[in-house]
């Protein structure tokens, strides 16, 4: 067993939802977080006001402003908790997968259909604040760079271990390929765009022939 059917054995019960990886919204901090997720990427960010957030979170407004001194803190705060939580539970589907290190490239995308089939699936919430802010908020851009940095790191040990004598390339083009399933399925509400993205992946790295 391989690829999508074994990552899809691995779901069972209550681990079935991508967002089961973040952290338990016992503290008040953790409430008003996934209030705040929850709406920023569902309504938008710049749509939802802090008193959805609070009503949402069953919160005060002090409350929220105890911990986090602004929108913007809140916004980067939802950002990294986000990212964090989804890097988790990606990987870890990726690190319960058997295989050489090609075959682990094109899983990436058995799993991102997992993630797309969830109904919690909303599209990556650092591509939705890209695409709703100014493309110069360089505080936004960085977030997004710093969190697209771990998964670039990992196509290129992956491309390094295949023998890729461009690997950097490689996990470009493996991010492009991500990226637009990712944009895809979430405009279509369609999870098999993953499944087209791995197709385009595989044509890919079958043409080169260090690979």
């Amino acid at each position: 067993m391989s690829g999508l059917s074994e990552a899809r054995s691995e779901q069972t019960g209550p681990t079935q939802s991508w967002r089961q990886a973040t952290s338990d919204a016992a503290s008040p901090r953790e409430r008003i977080l996934a209030a705040a997720a929850h709406l920023f990427c569902h309504e938008g960010f710049a749509a939802t006001g802090v008193d959805a957030i609070v009503a949402q979170a069953g919160a005060a407004k002090t409350t929220l402003y105890k911990h986090f001194e602004s929108k913007e803190q809140l916004i980067d705060a939802v950002l990294e908790r986000e990212g964090a939580a989804w890097r988790r539970w990606f990987f870890g589907k990726l690190g319960a997968l058997r295989g050489d290190a090609r075959a682990r490239l094109l899983a990436v995308f058995d799993v991102l259909e997992i993630w797309f089939a969830d109904p919690e699936f909303y599209g990556c919430p650092f591509i939705n604040a890209i695409a709703e802010f100014d493309t110069g908020d360089e505080r936004i851009r960085a977030a997004a760079a710093a969190h697209k940095a771990h998964l670039f790191a990992w196509l290129k040990a992956q491309a390094l271990e295949c023998g890729d004598s461009a690997p950097d390339e490689t996990a470009r083009q493996m991010v492009v390929l991500i990226d637009g399933a990712i944009v895809a399925a979430q405009g279509a509400r369609d999870p098999s765009f993953a499944r087209t993205a791995k197709g385009l992946a595989s044509i890919r790295l079958e043409a080169r022939p260090d690979l």
